[in-house]
């Protein structure tokens, strides 16, 4: 069920179904809270499932000015504190990844745990077909443009305001390093395709850094395993959100980490 919450004068699109501990997820960058029709129903089965559409997302209205994933951890964070939940498990995919992230570093008090989906911290980390996908725009354009006109309260000919705004932000983003995730005191779960648009060292570096990271690879899956393998990244979802804390390890992921780090 869909409603707008209202966070210091602002509409907030969310999607909120369950009952349970507060799961959030966010969405990829240019589309919605849809995106996720394939984990809402299954992790509602066990939690209360919050999926909010950031600013000029769907049929949350843009705010005036440019955008950067610290602005939407802002908004994130107000959201959380309007909806009083509490900390959250906290999932975010691709550029919601970010935000994600971000959202954890700023405010760590309010994330349980956290699941980072075809996410990175550097455009570093970015295969050389992600970075493709900005250069010529067109097709990236021709897929986003049909799931925002339908919905965003701003009116069709708003898109190409909103576009060029991602656009910006992404050509810049993520920029956080790896030495933030260092003091993470959350468990720490990233997850991604083996033909994702990250490279897999880098994903590797990021699980590897943080104190209580593990990195899940899935194969045959691209950018959009929520999508392509719903079933499989549910039952890993489920499984890490559902552990009493951070895993006991034979051995670490250090090692790993810094030899991933020099190539990613």
């Amino acid at each position: 069920m869909g409603e707008y919450v209202n966070v210091g004068g602002h509409r907030t699109w969310c999607e909120i179904q369950g009952e349970g501990d507060p799961v959030v997820l966010l969405h990829g960058g240019g589309v919605t809270a849809d995106s996720w029709w394939g984990q809402i129903p299954a992790l509602a089965a066990h939690f209360r499932v919050h999926a909010p559409e950031r600013r000029g997302h769907g049929r949350t209205p843009d705010v005036e000015g440019p955008v950067t994933s610290d602005l939407m951890a802002g908004d994130l964070i107000a959201l959380l504190e309007t909806l009083g939940t509490g900390p959250v498990h906290l999932v975010g995919w691709s550029a919601g990844a970010t935000v994600a992230l971000r959202t954890a570093l700023r405010r760590a008090d309010l994330v349980r745990s956290l699941v980072l989906i075809s996410g990175g911290v550097s455009r570093a980390g970015s295969t050389d077909a992600d970075a493709a996908i900005l250069d010529d725009t067109a097709p990236l354009e021709a897929m986003l443009r049909p799931q925002y006109e339908p919905l965003s309260p701003d009116g069709p000919a708003h898109f190409p305001v909103v576009f060029a705004k991602w656009l910006a932000m992404w050509r810049e983003e993520p920029d956080i390093g790896f030495a933030a995730l260092a003091d993470l005191p959350m468990p720490l779960l990233v997850m991604q395709g083996d033909d994702d648009g990250v490279r897999i060292c880098h994903s590797a570096a990021l699980a590897g850094t943080a104190p209580h990271g593990q990195l899940a690879v899935l194969p045959g899956t691209s950018h959009t395993a929520p999508l392509e393998k719903p079933d499989l990244v549910n039952r890993l979802l489920l499984d890490f959100l559902t552990q009493p804390g951070p895993p006991a390890r034979q051995f670490a992921l250090g090692a790993l980490a810094q030899a991933a780090r020099d190539h990613a």
